[in-house]
C-alpha cells in the first residue's frame, strides 16, 4: 500500500463527497423555500414525498443545571471515551 496514494484518494473522495453534500443541500434548500411559499408541510410528486414540519424537543439545559446544582450535575455526568480520525 502506497501511503501517499492511498492520502491521495480520500482527498479526493472527500472533495468529490463536499460537492454531493452542497448540490444536496442546495436541493432541499429549494424545496423548502418553495414548501414555505406555497405553505405547505408535505409536498408529493411522482416517485417521492417530502416534508418539512415543525418538530418539539425538550432537552436539558446543562449549562443552568450545572449553575444551579453543580452537586447533582456532577453527580449524573458520564465521561466516554472515543477515538477521531481527522484527516487534512
Amino acid at each position: 500500500m502506497n501511503i501517499n496514494d492511498t492520502m491521495k484518494e480520500l482527498a479526493e473522495y472527500i472533495r468529490l463527497g463536499e460537492e454531493v453534500t452542497a448540490n444536496i443541500e442546495g436541493l432541499k434548500d429549494a424545496l423548502k423555500a418553495y414548501m414555505s411559499e406555497k405553505g405547505l408541510d408535505t409536498l408529493a410528486g411522482n416517485e417521492h414525498k417530502a416534508a418539512y414540519k415543525a418538530v418539539e424537543s425538550s432537552r436539558i439545559d446543562t449549562t443552568a443545571l450545572k449553575k444551579a446544582m453543580p452537586d447533582i450535575a456532577a453527580q449524573y455526568t458520564r465521561t466516554t471515551t472515543s477515538k477521531r480520525f481527522i484527516f487534512s
